[in-house]
């Protein structure tokens, strides 16, 4: 059974298809669910799902992707920070749904799909980086916090870094779905 489903989040052609298709799913998928939240749940989920975007900023701004170890900022105490941080804003609409099975859910999915990527990423990671990826590896720990890595700098802001990763449009993106979900409630 679980090979099953790690086989599907491996699928060659489901991910090219999802991938090119991400941003209209999500819209889809938000326009959908604002009219089920619940409007005394909503300031829950919105918190939840700002501090998942803060840290999803933060990595933008501290990540040279494919070109460099990054091992500062949210890099130097986790692995895999910018899918925590993705998991935390997706989890905030849910929240507002209050819908407690649905959360289950997204949590039993979300780690299928975070496990399966994350091992992707680091075979890639392991090739194009090597020796110096793998003591990281060996330091740093894969979805939970722990200590930094070498005392590499934790608050760092590289706002070059922060445009090139698409910060503005991802912060942006993110405001409109709550301020139209907020507009939507309010006129209830």
């Amino acid at each position: 059974m679980l090979e099953a489903i790690h086989s599907l989040f491996n699928d060659p052609g489901l991910r090219k298809f999802l991938v090119k298709l991400r941003v209209p799913i999500f819209i889809l998928i938000g326009l959908a669910l604002i009219p089920l939240m619940d409007p005394a749940l909503m300031a829950a989920g919105f918190a939840v799902s700002m501090v998942g975007e803060l840290i999803q900023l933060w990595c933008f701004a501290t990540l040279d992707k494919n070109q460099s170890l990054c091992c500062r900022g949210p890099y130097s105490v986790v692995r895999n920070p910018m899918y925590l941080g993705r998991f935390v804003i997706i989890f905030g609409p849910l929240l507002a749904l209050g819908v407690w099975w649905l959360l289950a859910g997204f949590v039993v999915i979300y780690w299928f799909y975070m496990l399966n990527r994350v091992r992707r990423e680091e075979e890639l990671l392991r090739g194009v980086l090597g020796a110096e990826y793998l003591a990281y590896c060996t330091a740093v720990r894969r979805f939970l916090p722990g200590k930094r890595f070498r005392n590499e700098p934790l608050w760092t802001w590289d706002w070059e870094l922060f445009r090139r990763n698409h910060g503005p449009k991802n912060a942006a993106a993110l405001i409109a779905f709550w301020l139209i979900a907020f507009a939507w409630h309010a006129v209830d």
